[in-house]
């Protein structure tokens, strides 16, 4: 998709409002306006039974400043590729590294048709870089890499960008093979930058929250441990502080003491 791409009839079709969607949930979380009655409903109920879940999304937001940061400018590194990107709101992976280097390149890829509506927003790019737009899922690793390779360059390091999207993959066998095979295809120098769900800051609020989605009241999502979490690792040398709560990476100061810890866990590594 291009920025002149035509918003057409059969596209607005694809988007079921009816039903809540991840995205749209942390979209009304972080304060968007890209969200509808259904999505509104289903965020109030999980913050009913795990009160604080905004701060997981608005933490979750800041660490991707922190590490886009990190890898544009300390790193050097000018290539993203930003799975499960989500619906714009501010400080996209495109929006940051470019105000380090106007040349950084970045392909987005989502599975939800109103992303791909929203588009236009997450490829306004600065004319010094690139930014495009693919609709697939984290499940399609060679799809992907396949579409990213029209704007990345794969001969020179890139940063993956998976926050908050394998926890949509249950099995762990998978989700470890398709991080594996996304990776395999990355050169040395080459960065994984990754978040997800965990249920150990608040385990009983997070074990009310996967009883709504064993009934079927919400959507999908395996939570993780923060060693579960380190495994997507393997073979790669982590950054410091290494794998922890995506409030505590990459702070910037502690005149005022840490911030408190938050159920999603983080973190960048570099492939050797």
């Amino acid at each position: 998709m291009t920025d002149d791409s035509p918003l057409d009839s059969a596209l607005l079709s694809r988007i079921d409002t009816s039903k809540p969607h991840q995205a749209r949930v942390w979209n009304y979380w972080l304060g968007g306006k890209d969200n509808y009655p259904a999505d509104r409903e289903l965020a109030e109920k999980l913050r009913d039974v795990y009160p604080g879940m905004e701060d997981i999304a608005r933490h979750t937001r800041v660490f991707l400043g922190r590490a886009v940061r990190y890898l544009a400018g300390k790193a050097g590194i000018r290539q993203f590729l930003d799975i499960g990107t989500g619906l714009p709101t501010v400080d996209h992976t495109h929006e940051v590294a470019q105000r380090v280097d106007p040349t950084s390149r970045v392909v987005y890829v989502d599975n939800d048709p109103l992303v791909l509506v929203h588009a236009r927003a997450l490829l306004a790019s600065d004319p010094r870089g690139a930014c495009d737009y693919i609709e697939a899922d984290v499940r399609e690793p060679d799809t992907i890499l396949a579409f990213a390779a029209k704007t990345l360059d794969f001969s020179r390091p890139t940063a993956l960008m998976l926050l908050g999207v394998m926890g949509t993959v249950f099995d762990d066998d998978q989700a470890y093979a398709l991080v594996r095979r996304l990776m395999d295809a990355l050169p040395s120098g080459s960065y994984l930058v990754f978040e997800d769900g965990t249920n150990i800051v608040k385990p009983d609020a997070a074990a009310a929250a996967e009883r709504l989605r064993d009934k079927g009241e919400v959507y999908e999502y395996r939570l993780r441990t923060p060693a579960e979490i380190t495994r997507f690792f393997d073979g790669l040398e982590l950054v410091d502080p290494g794998v922890v709560s995506v409030s505590l990476w990459g702070l910037e100061s502690e005149a005022f003491g840490l911030p408190p810890e938050v159920d999603a866990f983080c973190a960048v590594a570099r492939k050797p």
